[in-house]
């Protein structure tokens, strides 16, 4: 089964999990989802992530983060889709929720968070927004 939306798909996964109340959820891992979990971790929104091998192929397990039985992460959400890209200059990066969340993107330089983009003075594809 192909995957038309991995990013969607591991949002999802991220959502449900946290909706079951689950300790950790596995993904197949690549590479976008590797750095859409770092910059994750690096704000707090999940505990940690391990990549394991199974075979020929490798997963990620991540470890779901709550804060007194609530799910850390209310709202995570797709921007950047496969069939409408959002790419946004640096003097039009989104500030969610006045700053108490994040929009992670892709730029040239990786994936990072759009106040991270700002500093840098670059821009990029809005890949999810996370409150």
């Amino acid at each position: 089964m192909s995957l038309q939306d991995p990013i969607a798909d591991l949002l999802t996964r991220i959502r449900n999990a946290q909706r079951a109340n689950k300790p950790a959820v596995v993904v197949s891992a690549s590479k976008i989802k590797t750095g859409i979990l770092t910059v994750l971790k690096e704000e707090g929104y999940i505990s940690d992530f391990d990549i394991v091998e199974n075979g020929a192929k490798k997963d990620i397990v991540i470890g779901l983060k709550y804060y007194q039985g609530k799910p850390v992460i209310e709202h995570i959400r797709r921007v950047s889709k496969p069939s409408c890209q959002h790419y946004s200059p640096c003097a039009d990066l989104p500030s969610v929720l006045g700053g108490m969340g994040i929009a992670v993107l892709t730029t040239s330089q990786g994936v990072m968070t759009a106040a991270h983009a700002r500093k840098l003075g670059i821009g990029g594809e809005i890949l999810c927004e996370v409150y």
